[in-house]
This record gives structure tokens, C-alpha cells and sequence, in this order.
């Protein structure tokens, strides 16, 4: 039996995977886990997304990912990613994660993540690290990351599909097959 427990969230654009993440790192926190990582959120003008930014979970620390006003940069859709935060933020944030926390957080393995190799040399890194590994991963994305974790090619790896139906209920179920894969390993 692998010793890492890799949980990881697919399904279409606004779902709600972010959200279930985050109120799953709130029920890890009250379980005593430390838990770090990177996130990304929609950054809005009024009604309008024009880019996103992304989080370190241990510092607040905050880069932009992307944006539609950003004239360099690789394309997706009418965004450029920012190659510059995603690594000075977002892979520093889960390398420190697999050094100090209990669990690490990816949000997201996705289109704009995926140009820069740090990024896929970072999550190979959690992904191999035998720490808990919660994340999200994009899909539709043809990157061969995406692709073995969405279809289950790596050992100890898990996807949970959200849907409206679910995404409520996902956060307990995740932390009761976090609780369940600590204690079968701590015996």
C-alpha cells in the first residue's frame, strides 16, 4: 500500500471545486492537520472576471496568475499567465508546504498552471512526497500531468467528479478519508 493519499477534485469551470477545498482546509485546520499549499480565485471587475490570483495557504502571500491586461506571457483564451508569480508564489508555496505542513494544497493542475515546468516539477514532487495531497486538476486539459491524475494512473491518487448534487457533502467525505488514511498508516 502507497503511504501517500492523493485526493483530487475535477469538473467543469465554476462547480464550486475552489470552495470545496477551502472549507475542506478549514476542517482539516480544526482536526489539528497544518496544511499548506497554493489556491486560485477569480479576480473581478463588477460582473466581469479579468484574471486570477493565486494564494499561498501558509502566508497570505498573493501573486497574479493571470490577467486580460497582461501583453506577455503564454495565451489562454483572453489571458496571459504570469509565469513570474505562478512560481514565486504558487510552487514556492507547495514546496514549503511538503517541508513544514501535514497536508498540501494544488488548486489547480490547469491550462495557465501547466506552461510552467516548475509547476509540473512541484507537483510530481508533492504527488511523490507520502504527504496528503489535496488539489484540483482541470477537465479538459491534454497535459500528460492532467491526464494521469484524471484517470487514475498514479498509485495512491484519487478524483472525486463535483457536481451541484455533491460539492456540499464533499468536504466531510474528503476529511473522513483523510482521518481513515492516517490512521491506517500511523498502525
Amino acid at each position: 500500500m502507497s503511504s501517500s493519499k492523493c485526493i483530487f477534485l475535477t469538473g467543469p469551470p465554476g462547480i464550486g471545486k475552489t470552495t470545496v477545498i477551502l472549507r475542506t482546509v478549514d476542517l482539516l485546520k480544526k482536526h489539528g492537520f497544518s496544511v499548506g499549499g497554493m489556491i486560485t480565485r477569480e479576480i473581478r471587475q463588477g460582473r466581469s472576471r479579468v484574471g486570477f490570483e493565486i494564494i499561498d495557504i501558509l502566508t497570505n502571500r498573493r501573486g497574479i496568475l493571470a490577467h486580460i491586461r497582461f501583453t506577455s506571457g503564454p495565451r489562454v483564451g483572453k489571458y496571459r499567465v504570469n509565469l513570474r508569480d505562478l512560481e514565486e508564489v504558487g510552487v514556492c508555496a507547495i514546496m514549503e508546504a511538503i517541508r513544514k505542513c501535514d497536508v498540501v494544497v494544488i488548486d489547480e493542475i490547469g491550462k495557465m498552471e501547466l506552461f510552467s515546468d516548475k509547476f509540473v516539477k512541484a507537483v510530481r514532487t508533492a504527488l511523490n512526497s507520502g504527504k496528503i495531497v489535496l488539489g484540483t486538476v482541470h477537465l479538459r486539459s491534454s497535459h500528460p500531468l492532467a491526464v494521469e491524475i484524471r484517470e487514475g494512473r498514479m498509485e495512491g491518487v484519487s478524483v472525486i467528479y463535483v457536481t451541484y448534487q455533491n460539492r456540499a457533502i464533499l468536504p466531510e467525505k474528503i476529511l473522513r478519508e483523510v482521518l481513515s488514511h492516517v490512521n491506517r498508516r500511523d498502525r
